[in-house]
Parts: structure tokens; sequence; C-alpha cells
């Protein structure tokens, strides 16, 4: 399963199948989405998400653990007071399923595309002017501020500095986060300035796309058709 080329297609058909599948509420279709989000991300050139795959599953387990003991149901295993019912396991496990095939989706779609041409898409899908320019402030100065603070923490530790549990501790990560915003600001403003000399007004620059290939549509109408028919598949599922 090959996801559309052109990003106007590719937005709509990502956005959609996640909206199209948000309510999937049993675990057979829920495991053939995060099959079917596999399938588009080994089939798409660039390496496998494993460091964010590994990050999100470290959360996912929390849910694991925590939502069989909160939901009641029929009991899969008792010790002492605690129980876990088999209800909340299927619900923690379909759970897991659906975020692991978002993230997967978004990644494997999204990972590798610049941000000045996801905002070109967004202008002509017909996105507000002023949306897409916060989209793309954030984009760009999220990693400014991410080197701003790896910057002042490399400076923490060539003054020796260990973290602890204590008030100089929290006291030093206060000023570390304030100093952060600090520059990251300063820094924001001496962009401002430059772009303003090069005069510039703030706008989104658009020129004219092109029209989507028809390869485009004919991925973008079977991704949303095999979404479609899980969802159906969802809806007639019968325990």
């Amino acid at each position: 399963m090959i996801l559309p080329l052109d990003l106007r297609l590719r937005l709509v058909t990502v956005v959609g199948a996640l909206f199209i599948l948000s309510p999937l509420a049993h675990l057979g279709p829920g495991f053939a989405w995060l099959g079917l989000t596999l399938a588009v991300t080994l089939t798409h050139p660039g390496p496998f998400p494993w460091r964010r795959l590994v990050h999100l599953e470290a959360f996912l387990v929390l849910l694991l653990i925590t939502l069989p003991l909160t939901i009641p149901g029929e009991a899969l295993f008792q010790v002492g007071s605690f129980g876990a019912s088999r209800e909340g396991m299927l619900r923690a496990l379909l759970v897991a399923a659906k975020v692991t095939a978002a993230m997967l989706l978004l990644t494997t779609a999204f990972s590798r595309v610049e941000p000045v041409r996801l905002g070109l898409a967004l202008r002509g899908l017909g996105c507000p002017e002023a949306l897409v320019r916060l989209l793309l402030g954030v984009i760009r100065y999220l990693s400014l501020i991410r080197a701003e603070a790896a910057r002042l923490q490399d400076a923490m530790r060539m003054r020796a500095f260990v973290p602890r549990t204590g008030l100089h501790t929290w006291r030093s990560y206060g000023n570390l986060i304030g100093m952060t915003l600090l520059r990251a600001m300063a820094r924001a403003d001496r962009v401002e300035e430059a772009m303003r000399m090069r005069g510039s007004r703030g706008l989104v620059p658009v020129s004219p796309l092109p029209p989507a290939a028809r390869r485009d549509w004919l991925a973008g109408g079977l991704f949303l058709a095999a979404v479609c028919g899980l969802l159906i598949w969802d809806l007639l599922w019968v325990t």
C-alpha cells in the first residue's frame, strides 16, 4: 500500500483515515488497522521509526497495566484485593494498536517532509494564512529551542552539575528553563529583524501547485477504501 506523493492528497488521505478509524471498538479491526500501517511503513522508502516506536510503547505499557485493573468485567486473575479484567485488557490492547498505528502513519507520511512544503500544501488546500504561519513557526523554533537547551545543559555539565533530589537541582532546572525561553525569544527577535530587512511581510509565498497525478488519486482512493472497509468490519463485528 503506497501513500500519494502529492502532499495535498497525502494530507487529506492521512487525516481522513485517522478521523474515520478513531471510533474503532473491536480488537480484530484494530489489529488489522495496525497491520495496514505497518505495511505502509515497510514499503515506504526511509528508515523504520524504531526510536519513536520504543518511546511510545514505553508509555503504552502503563495502559496495559492500569486499564485491566480499573475497568470492571470478567476476571483474568486476582492478586489480593486487585483483579485484572478481560474487558480492561482488550480495551488496553485496542488503544495500544490504534495509537501505534496512528504514530506509524503520521511518521511515515510526514517525517521527511520539509516544513515549507507542508505549509504550501496546507495553503493549497485553503487553510487560513495565520494557521499556516503558526504551524511553520512552531516547527521551526522547536529545533531552535532544543538547540539552546542543549547548549545550556552542556554548560551546566562543564560546571560539574549533577542532578540530585534537592532544592539546588530544582533551582538549576528552573534557571535552565527560564534561560532557554529568554534565549529563544532573543533569537526570534533577531530572525524577525532579518526578515523585515529582506522585505518580508509575514506572508507565506504561494505559487500555483501542479495538479495531482492520476496515480496519487488512485493511491489515496485505495487507501481510504481499505480504511472504510475496516470501519464497516468493525460496525458489523459479531462477538
